[in-house]
């Protein structure tokens, strides 16, 4: 395992400071139940000091922010895209689809890297791709729409490696109540970079007067991320958080690893309503600016986008409304969490549950008051928006304390692979195909192009009913997991200790605050 100032080396030495079982029905690390104390100068011996700690989560929220304003500036100036290339609503679609396949289908390899060898240089190497690609793409000319495609899949590189690795790292730089709180930050940045892309996306195309400047603000950005990670993100020993310091490995396979998570059916079932959320937020995301600009039209509000620079002002309201309901939702989802989860082991896949089935109703008056009332439609975008997120900062803690840190990035991994190949991956290009078949039905007018859309968003709400059953049942394994670790933290790891004699190993049940 590697040791503090040896982050020269792409593998990890081999010598755990403490053993792990291998056990497929072991788990690991938890909230309120984790090692607070293993000697009494447990502090001096941290693998990395609080202030670079604190520091290395300041950078990887800053990356985290690029990444998903990257991800969303392209929806900020879709309509743009769309007349630039002459493209019908599924195929505008396919360029979010391409890019989370690729994200998808090397998450598993990241994951598997990210276990095994140094994490800072897996992430170094895969934001510079990151940042080539993104890049590039702003280049494409008109006749040229097949290499924005694969370059849009190409960009899915560095949020592979990125997204995999970089919530396994702040695992192993905070416990506890700290933890919570860093986490709740992290993933507090997905809701507020997709609200800047929107802003910065449209945006960036008003100023310039050309939707191509979209796709470079994040590129530079970039570069300041890429050099502030070089120097001042540090690779941690896995577990480093629990044992302060010591770390901790385990010799399994690839394929160990993966029977052991589908054995921890806490894990199984949160990752099942990772996907079902995953794939409302993507098609809502995508589609709902576009939806909204087509309502203008269809109140007559607004005339129809036919030049080079369609009205941005949705892209704008929509990513102002998604950035302040994503500070709001995940800050609000981690308080209720601390306040409840000692009470109610299982209050952290509740509060998903209540966030995803409470956002349905809103879904639907959204889709059905949009052709009538814009403000009104505002305000349920704004409850329901808020709803969902209370979810994030609280499903990557789940992950943390079910999941041993040996096995974390790969549980980061399956739990994006299968989230986005079942989830967003998909759900753009299937709300646009729907939409394209409707509006096939009958002669094209842009009340029936405002119209098929919203038929086809109508499959969101099943899908967050169905994400909120996953979460209910999440519940019923969620406090047998948590005994589990408790169970393992005392059994399995104490044992394996050899401190001075009066040293005095201790178990805390308490939150670290």
């Amino acid at each position: 395992m590697e040791q503090k100032g040896n982050e020269s080396s792409l593998q990890d030495p081999p010598e755990p400071q403490c053993g792990l079982s291998s056990s497929p029905g072991l788990r690991y690390g938890s909230l309120v139940n984790s090692v607070s104390s293993l000697a009494p100068n447990a502090a001096e011996r941290a693998a990395v000091s609080p202030r670079r700690a604190y520091v290395a989560i300041t950078v990887l929220c800053y990356i985290n922010l690029l990444n998903y304003m990257e991800r969303y500036t392209i929806a900020g100036v879709l309509s743009d895209i769309q007349i630039f290339f002459h493209i019908s609503d599924s195929t505008a679609g396919l360029l979010q689809t391409v890019f989370i396949c690729s994200f998808l289908l090397l998450a598993p390899l990241f994951g598997y890297l990210g276990d095994r060898y140094n994490r800072k240089y897996i992430m170094l190497g895969g934001l510079s791709v990151w940042l080539l690609t993104a890049a590039g793409s702003s280049f494409v000319t008109e006749s040229h729409f097949w290499l924005l495609v694969l370059l849009r899949a190409l960009v899915g590189v560095g949020e592979a490696s990125y997204s995999t690795i970089a919530p396994t790292i702040i695992g192993d730089l905070f416990t506890g109540g700290r933890r919570s709180v860093m986490i709740c930050i992290f993933y507090i940045f997905i809701p507020v970079g997709s609200g800047l892309g929107y802003i910065t996306g449209a945006g960036s195309a008003a100023l310039t007067g050309d939707w191509h400047w979209a796709l470079r603000i994040t590129p530079i950005m970039g570069v300041v991320g890429l050099i502030l990670m070089a120097f001042l993100c540090p690779n941690p020993p896995r577990g480093a958080a629990e044992t302060h310091g010591g770390g901790v490995t385990g010799q399994s396979s690839y394929k160990e690893d993966v029977k052991y998570l589908l054995k921890t059916k806490s894990y199984v079932w949160s990752s099942l309503g990772v996907t079902a959320l995953a794939f409302l937020t993507g098609a809502l995301a995508f589609w709902l600016p576009t939806f909204l600009a087509r309502a203008h039209v269809t109140q007559g509000l607004r005339p129809s986008c036919s030049g080079n620079n369609c009205n941005s002002t949705d892209s704008f309201i929509f990513g102002a409304v998604t950035v302040a309901t994503g500070v709001l939702g995940g800050a609000l989802g981690t308080t209720i969490s601390r306040r409840l989860v000692g009470r109610f082991p299982y209050a952290d896949p509740l509060i998903c549950a209540v966030g995803m089935l409470g956002s349905v109703p809103c879904l639907f008056i959204i889709i059905f008051v949009a052709s009538s009332s814009i403000p009104a439609t505002y305000v349920f975008i704004f409850l329901g928006e808020l709803l969902l997120s209370l979810n994030w900062a609280v499903l990557a803690d789940i992950l943390l304390y079910v999941v041993v840190p040996t096995r974390r990035a790969t549980a980061e991994a399956l739990q994006i692979t299968v989230g986005h190949l079942l989830g967003d991956a998909g759900s753009p290009y299937l709300l646009g195909v729907i939409s394209d078949a409707i509006r096939a039905s009958k002669p094209e007018t842009h009340d029936w192009s405002f119209h098929s859309l919203k038929y086809s968003l109508i499959l969101c709400p099943f899908v967050g009913v169905l994400g909120g059953v996953f979460f209910l049942v999440t519940t019923l394994y969620i406090t047998e997991d948590r005994k589990a670790v408790q169970r393992l933290v005392e059994e399995d790891l104490q044992p394996q200790q050899s401190p001075p004699p009066d040293a005095s190993m201790e178990l805390s049940n308490k939150t670290i605050e």
